[in-house]
């Protein structure tokens, strides 16, 4: 059977179109003679599919508003995905009873064998039922918005007046934003629960007490545990929120304030004004091409493909959804860049963040089968927040010297930060999927408020704030989108912070290693992957106060 060679094959298709294709592979005779002809068709196919599916979605999530493109993402979303999903069940159990392996294959027959022994066919129509949901929580964000001084703007465009020096701008702005979620609170909390029910019927359907326990198989998390998470979740409270504590008084004290609020935490602590780092979508673009170019040549080159080929949307605007991601077109051998900046610093280091996920997905897309491509979201984190790190020295290309060196403390400062959040999402997770009270929305918003006290700490008062500490929550698209990938950042943000301990010995060697790590794809098992990066797995206090104190002194030598 002839399979399609254009990238827009199956871009308006529907199932009944697909599924030949499908049922050829399922339908072949299948030996170790041609096992390797089976595979290469088998990876060309998923390449369209998943490659039409990926542009529906970045058309969709650039635009909630346009029904031609909700029908698109629901059609891929609700009808084909699961029914694909179901056929390559077929196929991974097809290639693991043939016991084929060879050299570059063994990490995904094992991933393969996990999967099919997850599959239950009667969990398709729920996952379409996902999808479905997953998709009006995408609208329903998408289209929130608030009136600032007669100006209709949605929450990610009050970002920059958090930064302004007049405390009552920065209140009325963070006030505001937790406003436009927790007015639609009710309507969030039905589509979590929602969510939550398909999801926990599925786990048990696959033989699983709790979706907690199922989707850490399913993650094909074979090197760690939940056990291990608990630890991590511990080692932050211990070694991490202790520095935050200290970043926090910091701060109090700088700013001359008796008690520091969360609207403090994102302004100058000298009173100097916001960070400028761009003008322009353009510009922000033009000025990450040299920084790229310092860290390696070739990253320059992979960003100018991608602009040319039109697949960076970067600008906030209304109808659009929330967050950030990259994602790959694998039949094209091309990512794509999908962020709402709105001209603040933050917006550089999303733009660096996602852009190492496209650039590992070009290192990668050398391995010859889409299945040997991904290696799976800890990995794919450290090449994203390695490129944060490694790119920082060159940030001067947005900044004078000295706002260079501002930029540069703020990450690191918000590195350490980002434990205590990662290990409140990760342990609201833990606790909502194994819990009865999980079920219960009031239950989860009190979970969220200890949860928040536990790894926070004590420096910030939130006194008569409990309602917008608990639109935090709301505001996290993972609790919606992608349960259970939290975790995968925390560790991953570890191994960032030892490639960055590494090139400040030698860049060029430690760049030569994370490009290696990351041109494996997912033919070595997570400890290699990392390994090759120069990192290893760490869920203990002791490494992690050691990495954080090595951050502490890089802030001191920076201020």
């Amino acid at each position: 059977m002839k399979y399609p060679g254009s990238a827009a094959a199956f871009a308006n298709a529907t199932w009944d179109e697909i599924r030949p294709y499908f049922e050829d592979l399922v339908e072949r005779e299948l030996d170790t003679v041609n096992v390797e002809e089976w595979l290469a068709d088998w990876s060309q196919l998923d390449s369209l599919v998943s490659e039409a599916a990926a542009v529906a979605n970045f058309a969709y999530t650039g635009n909630t508003a346009d029904p031609e493109g909700e029908a698109s993402q629901l059609r891929f979303g609700t009808e084909i995905g699961p029914r694909a999903n179901e056929q390559r069940a077929r196929l991974q159990r097809r290639l693991v009873d043939l016991g084929y392996v060879r050299p570059g294959l063994e990490t995904t027959v094992k991933r393969f064998r996990n999967q099919a022994d997850l599959f239950r066919s009667e969990n398709v129509p729920m996952q379409a039922d996902l999808s479905r949901l997953v998709t009006e929580w995408s609208k329903a964000s998408g289209g929130l918005t608030v009136e600032w001084e007669g100006e209709e703007k949605t929450p990610a465009q009050l970002i920059p007046f958090l930064e302004s020096n007049d405390r009552e701008t920065r209140e009325k702005a963070f006030r505001m934003r937790a406003d436009a979620f927790m007015l639609r609170r009710d309507r969030f909390a039905d589509l979590f629960d929602r969510m939550l029910d398909v999801r926990q019927r599925i786990a048990r359907n696959a033989g699983f007490a709790n979706f907690r326990d199922y989707t850490h198989r399913e993650k094909n998390r074979f090197d760690y545990t939940v056990d291990d998470c608990m630890r991590f979740q511990d080692a932050v409270e211990h070694a991490v929120t202790p520095a935050a504590v200290r970043l926090h008084r910091r701060r109090k004290d700088r700013m001359k304030l008796d008690v520091l609020r969360p609207w403090d935490l994102t302004a100058d602590p000298d009173a100097r004004p916001p960070l400028k780092p761009f003008d322009s979508v353009r510009d922000l673009v033009e000025r990450a091409k040299p920084v790229f170019e310092r860290v390696d040549p070739d990253f320059r080159e992979y960003l100018t493909r991608m602009e040319a080929a039109g697949l960076l949307d970067l600008q906030n605007r209304k109808g659009k959804a929330p967050g950030a991601y990259s994602a790959t077109l694998h039949f094209r051998k091309m990512p794509l860049i999908f962020m709402n900046a709105v001209g603040v610093d933050d917006d550089v280091r999303t733009m660096l963040h996602e852009s190492g996920h496209a650039f590992h997905s070009s290192e990668a897309s050398r391995q010859p089968l889409i299945y040997q491509r991904h290696p799976g979201s800890e990995m794919a984190e450290v090449a994203s927040m390695s490129m944060e790190l490694l790119a920082s020295p060159f940030i001067e290309e947005f900044y004078s010297e000295d706002h260079a060196r501002r930029s540069q403390a703020d990450l690191l400062e918000r590195i350490v930060l980002f434990f205590p959040h990662c290990a409140s999402v990760d342990a609201f997770q833990q606790w909502a999927y194994t819990q009865e009270a999980g079920r219960d929305r009031d239950a989860r918003e009190h979970k969220w408020l200890q949860l928040r006290a536990r790894f926070e700490g004590d420096a910030v008062d939130w006194t008569g704030l409990n309602r917008e500490r608990i639109a935090r929550w709301y505001q996290q698209p993972h609790f919606f989108s992608s349960p259970f990938y939290y975790i995968e950042y925390g560790i991953a943000q570890l191994a960032a912070l030892q490639v960055w301990r590494n090139s400040r010995r030698g860049h060029g060697e430690a760049v030569r290693m994370y490009r290696s790590a990351l041109a494996l794809g997912a033919t070595k098992p997570l400890p290699e992957l990392f390994a090759a990066a120069g990192a290893r797995l760490i869920f203990d206090a002791d490494s992690m106060r050691e990495i954080i104190e090595e951050v502490e002194a890089e802030l001191a030598r920076l201020d």
